[in-house]
């Protein structure tokens, strides 16, 4: 590819791999290392808009403000969840206050949580209120307003295709699809083919999401689906820097390369103190274990159960950081190849 870029509304992306949206994992942290390596756009975790203008507590009121924070030099794109106009108008309009570039509206996620209130992939259900709800969010938005979608709520209704019509003739600028339905949750395989369907439907850029992984599959999710780009979601977790390596790649420039030994333990202990400031110290040691299994996993490191659940239950962050720094360092701190 030559130099390839996204171009959403007034906004041109300095390339075509995004890191997507995962709620409890792209947080403000976590972006700026995905930035840091070259990725083209991050996206913030899903917030609920109701959220956004009720009165929360002060607890609830600190996590909102985490989720709006940004501090990278790429577009701020803030994804907003939600099923009833107002909330999701006002919810825009806060989150363009607080700063965001891009709005997107989040019909894509499976979990029953939200699915049960009738937001998220449930939307793709109910399609003539699927459209009334991006229409206010247009019509009220300040700037660009993207939608994230699957292919469907099951194999039943594979209509990504249909509601991507509506949302362009709406004013949506871009459209993003996970291959999956929402009945498969995050199980088999995505299906990148049918993404196609919906490229052809539409002139906005369309990006494909799901199983996304490295610079082949991107290669490969581009060619089954003729997307203008890809999504890089579960592929980042315990390796951030993967997406703007495949960006990288596919703009046809040398890679960052992965980080190593000394380099590796440097940006897991300061990803780790990255957290325990956004959360706060008890929050963040429990929210950062996750991200420290998955940084072992990518690295292709299998821990013994006792390091494993030390790592895991340790309420001392520097206890924790010594332990990380020591399995690191006794493993050559390698990634996985």
């Amino acid at each position: 590819m030559n130099n390839p870029t996204l171009q959403i509304g007034n906004i041109e992306l300095p390339g075509i791999a995004l890191l997507a949206p995962m709620a409890g994992i792209t947080d403000a942290p976590f972006r700026a290392i995905a930035e840091a390596f070259g990725a083209a756009m991050v996206v913030s975790e899903m917030i609920a808009s109701a959220n956004l203008v009720a009165r929360p507590s002060k607890s609830q009121h600190r996590e909102l403000v985490r989720k709006l924070e940004h501090k990278g030099k790429l577009p701020h794109v803030v994804q907003i969840a939600g099923n009833e106009e107002k909330w999701l108008v006002l919810g825009a309009r806060i989150a363009a206050d607080a700063g965001a570039d891009i709005i997107d509206i989040n019909m894509g996620c499976p979990s029953k949580k939200v699915t049960n209130g009738y937001a998220g992939s449930a939307l793709m259900r109910v399609p003539d209120r699927a459209l009334r709800l991006i229409e206010t969010v247009v019509e009220a938005s300040p700037v660009p307003v993207s939608v994230k979608m699957r292919l469907g709520w099951n194999d039943e209704s594979l209509n990504a295709a249909h509601i991507a019509r509506l949302a362009e003739g709406a004013g949506v600028q871009m459209v993003a699809v996970h291959g999956r339905t929402r009945q498969q949750f995050y199980k088999g395989e995505a299906r990148w083919e049918p993404v196609r369907e919906v490229v052809e439907a539409v002139d906005v850029p369309v990006i494909v999401n799901g199983d996304i992984v490295d610079h082949s599959s991107a290669l490969k999710a581009l060619a089954a689906s003729r997307a203008a780009g890809v999504m890089i979601g579960r592929g980042a977790q315990g390796q951030p820097w993967i997406v703007g390596q495949v960006n990288a790649s596919l703009k046809g420039e040398q890679p960052v390369p992965a980080p190593v030994g000394p380099g590796l333990i440097a940006l897991v202990l300061n990803h780790y103190e990255e957290m325990l400031f956004a959360y706060g110290e008890k929050q963040g040691v429990r929210v950062a274990r996750k991200h420290l299994r998955w940084y072992f996993e990518a690295a292709g490191l299998e821990l013994p159960g006792e390091t494993l659940r030390a790592l895991l239950t340790e309420p001392d962050p520097v206890r924790v950081k010594t332990l990380v720094k020591g399995v690191l360092d006794h493993h050559g701190a390698r990634v996985a190849a």
